[in-house]
């Protein structure tokens, strides 16, 4: 799948099937999120692969836009370690082009996903924290579901040329 297609065509995915996910599509989805631009090229990011659905089902306790979860076979944490960060407020921007990497990634592999936000909601960060016994220096950014769609929503031309401005507003 060419670059500028996959952007053009991929779709938030809430609606998965129950087909596992492959252990070779799962290390390209983390291979291209560690692709991903880095202020200073900190990379700090960890991420934690949750496969077990009682984890899975556990976080709509917390998260109520999560549902999807029920059915997805897996999702793919982002964190930010603070220990890795020097460039204050660099993190939020690294972490979130890893998460905008996995979900181009699955979408070029024929899978689905959908970004799920942790950071800044507090809950949800306790939430994912106690949930998976995260350290305290390591901060829940971003939550992806991914599986194989069981439907996948029509492509949308976002394209909007009154937020186009030119040199000035």
């Amino acid at each position: 799948m060419r670059t500028l297609e996959a952007i053009f065509t991929r779709r938030s995915v809430r609606d998965f099937k129950h087909d596992p996910v492959s252990e070779n599509d799962l290390h390209d989805l983390l291979r291209a999120a560690m692709q991903a631009p880095s202020a200073k090229n900190e990379q700090p990011w960890h991420f934690i692969v949750i496969d077990d659905p009682e984890l899975l089902h556990a976080i709509p306790e917390f998260h109520p836009y999560s549902k999807m979860l029920m059915d997805a076979p897996l999702a793919v944490l982002v964190c930010s370690d603070r220990k890795l960060e020097t460039k204050r407020a660099s993190w939020l921007q690294d972490c979130s082009a890893a998460t905008q990497n996995i979900l181009l990634a699955a979408h070029a592999l024929g899978l689905g996903a959908v970004w799920l936000g942790i950071f800044p909601d507090s809950d949800r960060v306790k939430g994912m924290q106690d949930l998976l016994s995260i350290p305290y220096d390591v901060r829940p950014v971003s939550l992806v579901a991914v599986g194989h769609p069981a439907s996948i929503p029509e492509p949308e031309d976002r394209y909007k040329e009154t937020r186009v401005h030119r040199n000035k507003w």
